[in-house]
């Protein structure tokens, strides 16, 4: 493959069309569309398509643009690593972190590889599971944090390293808080609820113990987003749940408040990885220190 037409390729995907990337590489935009072409019919696929005056990526054109940034991004690599006796390679810690983790939890998890001696640099993408899962598949993610286990529905040959568990905590604002305390959790029944979606752990989670209870709340927000759905409970829009293990950075950090809590549903967090046994010193770090002490010091007392 020639990677200048990869390169050229790169340059109109990131400015969106030739007119910009001849600009900016100090080329006409006749030689930079010559050269799309040639690298079109080398890989067999439509690069782009028309969006008005712009380009815009067709579906090969963005499984091309992947390995492309990841290309160059190794060749800008191997440059510095040549003048540095450690190898940014090894430096970098790729993970992916699934959307429907809590902020709070996701932090507490990595931040033991923040303090490695090598001062690894995190590289953080977060996703759905599924997509996240694919890329650790091909070695593009070194962990994946998540909030339940790989397993056989995924196709991915990978293994389950369980990092703690915990029960829930009910929250809302001071006024909310006050209406519905009383009586937990018959409270609830028909108290304005914010609820993770149904697809997720949690949210089945959920469901089932509302039906095991004879509880109907107000289901006022659902969404995958937890941060989305603490934004609607901080606004006092309604109750909303988070894992027990941070409640009191929860009351300390938002203002907010505990109604109840449950310990009928365990939530759990693992870290997946392409080894049995972890070897990579970032992967190593988050277990062991999730493991060790990061559940027990965060756990409010009784």
């Amino acid at each position: 493959m020639n990677f200048k037409h990869l390169r050229y390729f790169l340059v109109v995907a990131q400015e969106g069309s030739i007119n910009r990337a001849s600009e900016k590489l100090h080329l006409t935009p006749q030689t930079i569309s010559g050269q799309l072409k040639l690298l079109e019919h080398e890989l067999g696929a439509r690069l782009f398509r028309k969006q008005g005056r712009n380009l815009k990526l067709t579906k090969a054109g963005q499984h091309a643009l992947n390995y492309a940034e990841d290309i160059f991004l190794l060749g800008d690599e191997l440059k510095q690593s040549i003048h540095n006796p450690v190898s940014l390679k090894q430096q970098r810690f790729n993970i992916g972190i699934a959307d429907v983790l809590p902020k709070l939890i996701t932090y507490h998890l990595l931040e033991p590889a923040l303090n490695l001696n090598d001062a690894s640099r995190l590289i953080c993408e977060e996703g759905p599971l599924p997509s996240l899962l694919a890329d650790l598949a091909t070695q593009k993610l070194d962990l994946v944090l998540a909030d339940r286990p790989l397993d056989a529905s995924f196709h991915i040959r990978g293994y389950n390293h369980l990092l703690g568990e915990c029960g829930l905590s009910f929250f809302a604002t001071r006024n909310v808080a006050a209406t519905y305390r009383a009586n937990f959790p018959a409270s609830l029944e028909g108290a304005p609820m914010l609820m993770p979606s149904a697809d997720t752990e949690r949210g089945m989670g959920l469901k089932r113990w509302f039906e095991r209870y004879k509880i109907r709340p107000d289901i006022r927000v659902e969404c995958a987003d937890t941060a989305l759905i603490e934004a609607f409970g901080l606004s006092g829009a309604g109750i909303f749940c988070a894992p027990t293990v941070i409640e009191q950075q929860m009351t300390r950090q938002y203002g907010v408040e505990v109604i109840g809590r449950m310990d009928d549903i365990r939530e759990r967090f693992y870290a997946i990885s392409l080894e049995r046994r972890v070897s990579h010193p970032g992967v190593l770090a988050v277990c062991n220190a999730a493991r060790m002490a990061l559940f027990d010091e965060l756990e409010p007392p009784a």
